[in-house]
């Protein structure tokens, strides 16, 4: 019989439309749900049968996968507790989005607590794929539902892709319950998968986001942070990058080339404000060109994506914890035992001596960087 098609733009009650679709996922029922790739196929994978049944509709072989659909970046170590750090940088960075993660398949985790029989689906070969869907509607249906998604794209092996709702019916409407139509899937191409593991990623599709990207959202950033940007921080990030560029034997113009950026913000900086000529000069005598610096706010991208922010003072630490509470553990005071006073409007000498303080700290941090960095 032809499925339940609901219009989501339609409906009078979102919240009706996610309550409807995890019963059905409950009772074991195969559904197509939209994401911004392509429309997925979907079914529990707390479920055997109904993950019998996904592979059935899909003529897919136990060797190829389905993904694991979960809610996000948090929810990653549940699934494998020694999820590595370029997996949880890329998690963090990627999700929600479309991007789908091949990791270890760790036992250890809730992995280890679905049924035997929907293991072999997901985790054939010793890896799974996860992905955290950015739709609002699947992400709704993922937190009410106990489990995760077991998710394919909504078309039989070997045919084109569904992005749009009319196409998942009339490729396979007689083997699914219930079609989320969400209209057109908003990138229209599926998402990109890459494998991660100790000695780095792999992209295996190039879907939305491309190689390049990836490779750089793969990147380790540090984030040096003070007030306006102009003084403390930019030295902080020239100095950084020189300490870092010499525990990895490469010079400061190739740290990205070792995976790393350095970065500096400021809480209330006055985005494209220029360095204090006295940061200039300072740093020229170390042969750190700060001329094109420019001032930029933390922004909540920044503080998402960085792997470790250095905060000049206790006052800034607090000020992004109160405001980003996730990045709380990412987030590092320069010199443990006081604060680094700001030298605006002082003479060199004060700049100087700011300076020194500074390197100090910046030392101890691009220490512990650059372990966690060759131990990754």
């Amino acid at each position: 019989m032809p499925p339940v098609v609901i219009d989501v733009a339609k409906a009078e009650d979102l919240r009706d439309v996610v309550h409807r679709t995890v019963q059905a996922l409950v009772e074991g029922k195969l559904i197509a749900l939209p994401t911004e790739t392509v429309y997925g196929l979907a079914a529990s994978a707390c479920c055997p049968e109904a993950i019998e049944r996904l592979a059935a509709a899909k003529g897919r072989a136990p060797d190829a996968p389905f993904a694991l659909a979960i809610k996000g970046a948090d929810e990653a170590e549940d699934y494998s507790p020694r999820l590595g750090p370029l997996a949880r940088r890329l998690a963090r960075r990627c999700w929600p989005g479309p991007v789908t993660l091949v990791i270890e398949a760790d036992q250890q985790g809730l992995l280890g607590q679905l049924p035997e029989s929907a293991r072999k689906y997901v985790c054939p070969n010793g890896t799974v794929g996860l992905r955290a869907p950015a739709n609002r509607v699947v992400q709704d249906v993922l937190r009410m539902l106990a489990g995760p998604i077991a998710l394919t794209s909504a078309n039989l092996s070997g045919q084109p892709d569904a992005t749009r709702a009319s196409e998942v019916v009339e490729a396979v409407g007689d083997k699914v319950a219930l079609v989320l139509d969400d209209g057109p899937a908003h990138y229209g191409q599926a998402s990109s998968v890459a494998m991660v593991s100790g000695t780095g990623l792999r992209v295996l599709r190039e879907g939305v986001v491309g190689e390049a990207t990836l490779q750089r959202l793969a990147r380790y950033l540090v984030v040096m942070v003070c007030t306006g940007n102009t003084c403390r921080s930019p030295m902080a990030e020239g100095l950084m990058r020189r300490a870092l560029a010499k525990r990895l034997g490469c010079g400061d113009d190739e740290l990205e080339e070792h995976g790393v950026v350095v970065a500096s913000a400021g809480l209330a900086a006055a985005t494209g404000s220029p360095p204090s000529p006295e940061t200039v000069t300072l740093m020229a005598e170390q042969g750190i060109d700060l001329g094109a610096h420019a001032a930029q706010q933390l922004t909540d991208q920044l503080a998402r994506h960085a792997d470790t922010m250095v905060t000049m003072t206790r006052g800034h630490r607090q000020a992004i914890v109160d405001h980003w509470p996730a990045a709380a553990p990412r987030t590092k005071l320069l010199i443990d035992s006081g604060d680094v006073a700001d030298p605006i409007g002082g003479p060199l000498e004060v700049y100087r001596r700011c300076a020194e303080q500074i390197a100090a700290g910046v030392d101890r941090h691009a220490d512990q960087i650059a372990t966690e960095l060759k131990g990754a």
